[in-house]
């Protein structure tokens, strides 16, 4: 009889995930029999910290909830706020907010592409090896973070955990040669994001199908940031209210992260799921960067992931540009807000997924309850589903070393918050 391997794999992790992580597996006669991908982090309890608290203050909690995408947490809480309240921005503030969601777009995924998946795909340990045999890449995509951080603090006041976003629109608006100067500057570097895209689509990357759902919000006129309605690529299509109708979060006893399944089963969001479901509200013009190329989409390989991510860099570049061309002075950056006994709902784009956020307001504005449901929570369950088969797929016959790099791989196409998508599995092998 074979003997079976069982593959404890602990995960030391970063600030924005607080604990341990692991992967366990039970390799026996070939077949996994047991994967269990854990996070172990105290509770945050931001939902309960959120209760009391003054409407305004919700997007500068919330926004702390994470480092690299604060702007859609602050996003998801204004607009359920907005709901809850009744309030009509203007199209200034709904155009000032879609080109803040393309500062952090570009950032963070030009942060994951470059420091954390491509050095997976050309063999090298980290992106420092990676920048001394391709400095050219390493520095664009360094270049192209620090256009999106920019974006992020000429708007947002700056660029980790930005302050001028309020329900109701902005608390100021900013100085029109400063949007000059960046519009300049994302010119100058438009040609960067399409080069990005021709390169990762022609990275070596294994071709590993498998069969999931997709799910995104859908606009009728944009690709969308900041509005929608859900849709996946099995016939849901809902408003945001219903969420709670369909999907479902609930605990594994073996993490104190949640799993989340639509309709009882594990669905997929972020950017693969993005360009899979709305490739058609793309550009023809980035589209056209993957001709000849193995990559194309819709793609149920998950390893275009960082392809998908490529794109979205190149389309929020375009988009941001277009934007600060139309930019002006507004009469007043923000509306007034009359509060009211209410309950609103926010859901919008991370550069990771779909965030959606409730909130019961009482009538003097302050919070009652709150939920919030991130994107990595939602891909917790398709990361286990994906590891279980990609590893059968990759050999069970490999080495345990060969294998943690595949889970590695794995585990980091979804992004899963930094901390948990650093190159970050240490190994230990119990063996019967």
């Amino acid at each position: 009889m074979q003997e079976q391997r069982k593959v404890s794999v602990r995960v030391p992790v970063l600030a924005r995930v607080e604990g341990e992580g692991a992967l366990e597996l039970d390799i026996d006669n070939g077949t996994i029999t047991n994967l269990k991908f854990s996070i172990f982090e105290p509770p945050r309890l931001f939902e309960k910290l959120l209760e009391g608290r003054d409407f305004q203050e919700v997007p500068d909690i919330t926004a702390r909830i994470c480092g690299i995408c604060p702007v859609a947490y602050q996003m998801s809480a204004v607009h359920a706020a907005e709901m809850a309240f009744g309030v009509q921005i203007t199209p200034w503030a709904r155009a000032l907010r879609r080109l803040l969601y393309c500062g952090e777009w570009i950032q963070s995924h030009a942060l994951h592409i470059h420091l954390l998946a491509a050095p997976d795909f050309l063999g090298f340990d980290n992106a420092l090896a990676m920048a001394k045999t391709f400095p050219h890449v390493v520095s664009r995509g360094l270049k192209l973070q620090g256009l999106g951080n920019r974006i992020m603090r000429v708007v947002g006041g700056r660029s980790v955990h930005p302050v001028n976003a309020c329900v109701g629109g902005f608390y100021s608006a900013p100085a029109l040669d400063e949007m000059r100067a960046l519009q300049a500057e994302l010119e100058a570097a438009r040609a960067d994001a399409y080069e990005l895209v021709r390169w990762v689509v022609n990275l070596p990357m294994p071709d590993d199908q498998q069969d999931f759902v997709s799910v995104a919000l859908h606009h009728p006129d944009e690709y969308p940031f900041n509005e929608g309605r859900i849709i996946s690529d099995n016939g849901l299509d809902i408003g945001i209210g219903e969420y709670e109708q369909h999907f479902n979060e609930f605990q594994m006893p073996y993490s104190t992260a949640l799993h989340a399944h639509l309709h009882g089963k594990p669905y997929l969001v972020g950017p693969l799921a993005r360009v899979n479901l709305l490739r058609e509200q793309l550009p023809a013009q980035l589209l056209e960067l993957l001709a000849g190329s193995p990559v194309q989409f819709p793609s149920l390989n998950m390893f275009h992931s960082m392809a998908a991510r490529a794109l979205e860099i190149a389309y929020s570049m375009d988009e941001a540009i277009r934007l600060l061309a139309e930019y002006s002075l507004p009469d007043q950056p923000h509306v007034p807000v009359n509060t009211r006994e209410a309950v609103g709902f926010g859901c919008t784009e991370a550069p990771r997924g779909l965030l959606w956020h409730r909130y019961a307001f009482n009538a003097d504005g302050t919070v009652k309850n709150a939920r919030i449901v991130p994107p990595t929570s939602q891909n917790q369950a398709r990361m286990e589903q994906d590891l279980h088969q990609s590893l059968h797929a990759f050999g069970l016959d490999n080495s345990d070393e060969a294998l943690k790099l595949r889970a590695e791989q794995v585990i980091r196409n979804y992004d899963p918050c930094i901390s948990c998508a650093t190159h970050f599995l240490r190994l230990k092998v119990n063996r019967g």
